[in-house]
């Protein structure tokens, strides 16, 4: 079995560099690019297992990368950016990132961050990628919902890692601390966001009320609960 290969685009050379002889030293294949149009170009030719993906780039808005990376390619995209606003973290983080990781960093914890997000258990049988419940049907291949009356709505692969872990626990409490095990990730409030993002975007995705939600409840203080019965196909 081959090595994961990571992708990287950013337009610092001493960047590229630092974070390919890192990679490649913990067993990681890697492809670097400086512009997006190369980045993307490769895309055609290689599918990678993760892409790190900085947001200030020559040629485009690096946000825009990361929404085409997590509606098309399903590879995990981590974000790593000079922009240290909140703002910037939760805008890449609701176009679908599954991290976000500020400049100036330790190449360890890069190493760190992409080894958990390529962790991520699942409970379902394996080869089951489609879920169907209360009308929907989950389809895990192609990260998409389609509804009772077959119109299909895209998910991020961010997205679906969510709800995958709600499906696989029908009416079970999951409590924040079982998120962080099992989708990786660091513990603090930009894990925390990170899931608030992702869980309202699901629930807007499923047409659930906002003020009253029917499926994905919020146990306050505890964690969250999905009511829906679920069938694996």
């Amino acid at each position: 079995m081959s090595a994961p290969l990571v992708s990287i685009l950013d337009d610092e050379p001493a960047i590229r560099s630092l974070l390919a002889d890192t990679l490649q030293e913990a067993g990681f294949r890697t492809q670097t690019h400086g512009r997006a149009r190369d980045f993307e170009a490769a895309l055609q030719m290689h599918r990678p297992d993760v892409c790190l993906v900085d947001l200030s780039l020559p040629d485009t808005d690096g946000l825009a990368v990361v929404h085409r990376l997590a509606l098309e390619q399903g590879a995990i995209v981590i974000i790593i950016s000079g922009r240290a606003q909140v703002q910037d973290r939760i805008a890449g983080l609701e176009l679908g990132a599954d991290d976000y990781i500020t400049k100036p960093f330790d190449p360890a914890e890069v190493v760190a961050r992409i080894r958990a997000r390529l962790r991520s258990p699942r409970a379902a049988p394996e080869g089951t990628s489609f879920a169907h419940f209360e009308g929907w049907q989950a389809n895990f291949d192609a990260y998409t919902l389609i509804n009772s009356q077959g119109q299909e709505t895209s998910m991020s692969r961010a997205e679906a890692q969510v709800l995958r872990l709600f499906l696989d626990s029908p009416k079970r409490l999951i409590s924040r601390n079982q998120m962080l095990d099992t989708l990786g990730g660091t513990a603090g409030e930009s894990f925390d966001r990170a899931m608030d993002v992702r869980i309202s975007r699901l629930r807007t995705k499923l047409g659930e009320d906002p003020k009253n939600p029917r499926l994905i409840k919020t146990i306050y203080g505890a964690g969250y609960i999905f009511l829906g019965d679920v069938s694996w196909h």
